[in-house]
């Protein structure tokens, strides 16, 4: 069963272009959603569930790291993989504080994502394989 991903990027082309190019299904995920912006992605990201976000650090009205700090407290399970165009040591420093899983600098190239991707659904598989137990 594939897991579910959210996007969350507030630069169109960039949103759409990884919507598009990455293979979800071969990287083992199915595409759930995407949204411009933190705010807009909470309720959505809520009402679908999904086991991985994808979101961007620098975005107007709610950015990834206050999107990020919320998700662990609601939904702690999730799974999710900053983009940033800022190669800073203080986001990335608050990203690993958050417990933020990947960390990619933009531009983003498609096999760095699915690699990150790749790298997540086997974290999710071995949670799943001990959940069960």
């Amino acid at each position: 069963m594939p897991y579910k991903v959210f996007l969350v990027e507030d630069e169109i082309v960039t949103r759409e272009g990884i919507r598009d190019t990455i293979d979800w299904a071969a990287a083992g995920y199915q595409f759930c959603g995407e949204a411009p912006d933190g705010e807009m992605a909470l309720p959505l990201i809520r009402e679908r569930q999904p086991e991985t976000v994808i979101t961007d650090i620098k975005m107007p009205f709610m950015d990834g790291l206050q999107l990020c700090r919320i998700l662990r407290e609601t939904l702690p399970s999730t799974k999710i993989i900053i983009l940033s165009g800022h190669d800073e040591f203080k986001y990335a420093q608050e990203a690993i504080k958050i417990g933020v899983t990947e960390y990619l600098l933009k531009p983003i190239v498609p096999h760095d994502l699915i690699a990150a991707l790749r790298k997540v659904a086997q974290q999710l598989s071995e949670e799943r394989q001990t959940s069960a137990y």
